[in-house]
């Protein structure tokens, strides 16, 4: 069964008390719902209308545990190990990676890029200078 789709309820009818215009209300906010997750209005679920009931009432919507992470503070909500206080990583040495003139590979990279772009211009610039030889301009 999709977890999104569940198994179709049988229609919700107003609790008792419960006025005629607040029932209107809740059922167009649940067939919002359906249509939100891709259902058609008159395919309403349970759910949907306990959803409408609580968004129109106030009450918080969502999963517990996303109002429980909501509600502790910024520096608590990342903690991919509870209980763990981590370490630092060794810093690498960029000494190692330098050649005898001082650069590292990505001062060599762009080196090298540089010279292949000088070579691709002037291998450009002698084709564009064959073409007006060729043309007689």
């Amino acid at each position: 069964m999709d977890k999104k789709h569940p198994k179709k309820k049988p229609a919700v009818v107003p609790a008792a008390g419960a006025d005629k215009a607040e029932f209107a209300r809740v059922r167009r906010r649940a067939r919002e719902l359906a249509i939100i997750d891709g259902r058609a209005p008159h395919d309403l679920l349970e759910s949907d209308y306990e959803q409408a009931r609580r968004e129109l009432a106030g009450e918080p919507v969502g999963d517990e545990k996303e109002s429980l992470l909501e509600s502790l503070p910024e520096s608590a909500r990342w903690d991919p190990v509870p209980g763990s206080t981590g370490h630092r990583a060794p810093e690498s040495s960029a000494e190692d990676d330098e050649d005898e003139d001082g650069h590292n590979e990505s001062a060599r990279l762009v080196e090298g890029g540089m010279i292949d772009a000088e070579d691709d211009q002037a291998t450009e610039a002698e084709k564009a200078s064959g073409r007006r030889a060729t043309n007689g301009g």
